[in-house]
């Protein structure tokens, strides 16, 4: 995983890039109709129910636009919400505010369905060992803020790029001759660069799962589009040598099922391909 350093980087570029997409040359709205000097004070209304995320990002993107505007937290990232409650109050440059607005909302109503989703999944799977990952099927460009939702929401991150992690899917192991050739190249490469870096590789069927286990170092072995029967026989095969993981259309009806297989983790790009945002608003007080 990306160590909390980059993860603070990724967060500046994403604000420092909405800003720039978003206003421009100036918020022109504000500009021709609030003098400089007006001063005003706003607060986040819930319209929806769910979890709340995007807090702590929200006040990152104030201070960004403007260092003198004060924000009074009621909520926090993590907290049950419901219509009508306030999440913080912000305060200062009127101007600040109004062009602050759009990317607080944006990525707090994305951020809060995303953690909702996660919560729901987490539910699914109390009385269970198993734990809900993400995966990199994200929105290109805010990758950083929906796995920040998702941990939000009391589930767990996949690696966060190609970078941080080696994860051979099928597509590799085609194009490298095979599983054992797939996992042999790449503890070359590791060795060779001087990389420490977990491996996981994914399994199609039982006959892979075995070839994988040929092999000393994986990490996690991705059992890819099993059926129950076929992942609980999976999972007696590993027993134990490496962390195991259900993936591959797993829903939030489906993923109880696999976590009795007695998987170590399930992944679902629903966490954050498949999600509708909850309804918030920032409104002059």
């Amino acid at each position: 995983m990306i160590s909390p350093e980059q993860f603070e980087k990724e967060i500046e570029l994403i604000i420092k890039n909405a800003i720039r997409e978003d206003v421009g040359d100036g918020d022109h709205s504000s500009l021709a109709c609030i003098p400089q000097s007006a001063k005003g004070k706003a607060k986040l209304l819930v319209k929806d129910q769910g979890i709340l995320a995007g807090v702590e990002f929200a006040q990152n993107v104030f201070y960004y636009v403007d260092k003198d505007l004060k924000v009074d937290v009621l909520l926090k990232d993590g907290d049950a919400i419901k219509r009508g409650d306030i999440a913080f109050y912000v305060e200062g440059s009127s101007q600040s505010i109004l062009k602050s607005e759009r990317l607080v909302l944006n990525a707090m109503q994305r951020m809060s369905a995303i953690a909702t989703k996660t919560s729901e999944f987490v539910q699914k799977l109390e009385g269970t060992k198993t734990k809900i990952l993400d995966t990199r099927k994200t929105t290109p460009g805010i990758r950083a803020l929906e796995k920040w939702a998702v941990k939000i929401g009391g589930g767990e991150n996949h690696r966060f790029a190609l970078y941080d992690m080696v994860m051979l899917k099928d597509n590799h192991i085609d194009f490298a001759g095979g599983i054992t050739k797939a996992i042999e190249k790449t503890k070359a490469y590791l060795q060779e660069k001087d990389l420490d870096l977990k491996i996981i590789v994914e399994a199609r069927n039982i006959q892979e799962i075995k070839e994988i286990l040929k092999s000393d170092g994986i990490y996690r072995i991705l059992i890819d589009n099993f059926n129950y029967e076929d992942t609980r026989r999976a999972v007696q095969l590993i027993d134990g040598k490496c962390f195991t993981e259900s993936s591959g259309g797993i829903t939030l009806e489906t993923a109880k099922s696999y976590a009795e297989c007695g998987v170590d983790f399930v992944s679902s790009g629903a966490l954050t391909h498949s999600v509708y945002n909850l309804d918030l608003s920032l409104k002059a007080v």
